[in-house]
Order: C-alpha cells, then structure tokens, then sequence
C-alpha cells in the first residue's frame, strides 16, 4: 500500500533559524517538527520546519511576527510513497 501524505515546511538558510522558528511555532500552539528539507529546495542548511497544512496560513503569520530570518520559503510538499516528492511555494 502507498502512503500519501501531503504537508508544509518552512526552509532556512541557517539551522539557527530552524530552530528560532520551530520554538516560534510550538510557542503559538503549531504543531511542527524539525525535518531534513527535500532535495528539490537544496539551497539552505538541510533542515526545515515542517507543519500541517492546514496551519500554514498561521505558520506564516507566526515568521511574520517573529522575524527570524533567513527564509528560503514556505512550500507545500506531497509525497506518494517512494515516488520524488512534489514541491510547491505557499
């Protein structure tokens, strides 16, 4: 069975960053958690922010308030199974 599962990240230059704004978000309520950014947004450190979708628009309002730097981006990903995952910007 193939597992579908879609989501958004937050994408940092900097793994200080990262980190600002994954305590930002569990501060605000967010569920997130720090996950390896997908090959296809290589520039940056490697990590990102991952959040659900449906917190995206509150995700964003959260970097907006918070300021912490560095954004790559914010992207929806999905991913279907082993396939290459899709990005989108946000």
């Amino acid at each position: 069975m193939t597992q579908h599962e879609t989501f958004g990240i937050a994408a940092f230059r900097s793994r200080q960053q990262v980190m600002r704004f994954d305590a930002a978000l569990r501060r605000a309520g967010i569920r997130s958690e720090v996950i390896s950014t997908p090959r296809d947004v290589s520039v940056g450190c490697g990590l990102s922010v991952r959040f659900d979708l449906r917190d995206a628009q509150q995700a964003m309002d959260v970097y907006h308030m918070s300021r912490p730097g560095n954004l790559i981006g914010f992207y929806r990903v999905e991913r279907n199974g082993w396939d290459k995952p899709i990005l989108s910007r946000l």
